[in-house]
């Protein structure tokens, strides 16, 4: 007798989150041997030197001067107006695309993606990113039936594998005529890789040539989780006016969050923002997705958008959260540069790196390669093709002594034959 009771496509490998368990192994071994003795390179929240996370100042004087009520009241499905307004200024800020520009809702960047590949892909299709990606963008895929492919995202010189992209778009551009493309940029996760604004340019001028054929949807999901610890405005955002005066089958959806940006994790608070020269496309998106909004979560987090609307509607706020925002920037930069830096010096190969959170170790059998590292008291994420170091919750001096420690155990796997 099979005693299952969860429907078919209900049924998963029972596993635990890979992230959140290392993590947890991580504080086991900080209570045991003390914080300094032990590297947490895992879970992708900026943490101070002294361990503690970042909770910017300006963001939780204004969120704890709400009213109880504002707490608790019901949010529109599809998010608080001047949200939805607010959040469009948040992420374009002087970069808006020409056209016509709708946003909805969404629990965190996770829930944007969600609400995008659902209300833009079929039952079946396939969705295309690059080869380094964020393990979740699989289990949200799954999730609705859709499958995964992948391009090789970097060439011999450490350079976006444009060959490699046209190939892979043009191979699904045969085989269905949804070809939906995430790309994480600026600051990927996991490699921290910023796609150029000439690339750009590459990528959508193919996209043009396959729009000529007018059976063909073409939907680009840009995931800017990182975007506000990714240089300056023109450097995390000029690339946004690409967008303008695309094909009407071209249509330009930006996942955004306020977790990073905001050091608003637990808040559960992003958007999706749909930009289309064509203003059916534009309205289509907007209703199709608050459909989804009211079938799955019902509304958002009425007081997270008040926080936003607030401090990016009053200039004296915006300029106060702007300056402790850059404050942090610098912090990433300074233990960017420490890994990056000596990894060069003692020969470690890493991906190449931009700006973000995240700097990668490619290398064989990761999972054992994090087991070992373990032993060591440094604690990593293993992907399918390397290892991921969390720079943003590691100090300087552990981002420096980090590279080392990795090289050795790499080195003394392969001595050993495990690898």
């Amino acid at each position: 007798m099979n005693s299952s009771m969860a429907a078919k496509h209900a049924i998963w490998p029972r596993k635990k989150d890979i992230i959140f368990g290392l993590a947890g192994r991580a504080q086991e071994a900080e209570k045991k041997l003390g914080r300094e003795n032990v590297i947490n390179a895992t879970l992708g929240s900026i943490v101070e030197d002294d361990g503690k996370i970042v909770a910017f100042k300006t963001v939780y004087d204004e969120y704890k001067s709400f009213d109880n009520a504002e707490f608790c009241a019901y949010a529109s499905i599809e998010g608080q107006p001047d949200y939805l307004e607010a959040v469009k200024k948040a992420c374009f800020k002087d970069y808006t695309p020409n056209g016509y520009i709708k946003a909805v809702a969404s629990p965190g960047g996770s829930g944007a993606i969600k609400l995008a590949l659902w209300n833009y892909t079929n039952y079946g299709d396939n969705v295309l990113t690059s080869d380094w990606f964020w393990g979740s963008y699989t289990s949200i895929a799954e999730e609705g039936g859709r499958g995964v492919v992948t391009y090789k995202l970097f060439d011999e010189n450490g350079e976006f594998n444009f060959p490699s992209f046209k190939e892979s778009f043009l191979n699904l551009a045969q085989k269905q005529d949804r070809i939906f493309t995430i790309i994480n940029t600026p600051a990927h996760n996991p490699t921290g890789y910023s796609v150029t604004e000439d690339e750009w340019d590459q990528i959508l001028g193919l996209a043009k040539e396959v729009s000529k054929n007018d059976n063909k949807k073409i939907i680009f999901l840009v995931d800017v989780a990182y975007i506000d610890y990714a240089g300056d405005d023109k450097q995390s955002r000029g690339f946004f006016k690409k967008f303008s005066d695309l094909p009407d089958n071209i249509f330009t959806i930006v996942a955004y969050s306020m977790s990073k940006g905001f050091t608003a994790y637990g808040m559960r608070m992003g958007a999706v923002i749909g930009i289309s020269s064509n203003s059916e496309v534009a309205e289509e998106f907007y209703y199709s997705c608050t459909h989804t909004c009211r079938a799955t979560w019902s509304n958002c987090n009425r007081s997270a958008m008040t926080l936003l609307s607030n401090i990016i509607n009053n200039p004296e706020k915006m300029i106060a959260y702007e300056a402790e925002k850059e404050k942090y920037k610098k912090l990433l930069e300074v233990r960017a540069k420490a890994f990056v830096d000596e990894a060069e010096k003692i020969g470690l190969e890493i991906l190449p790196y931009r700006v973000g959170f995240f700097i990668s170790i490619p290398c064989d059998d990761p999972m054992t390669v994090v087991d070992e590292l373990a032993k060591h008291n440094l604690f990593a994420v293993p992907l399918e093709m390397g290892v991921r170091f969390a720079i943003c919750s590691v100090a300087e001096d552990k981002c420096k002594a980090s590279p080392k420690i990795i090289k050795n155990v790499l080195e003394e796997m392969v001595a050993s034959g495990n690898m």
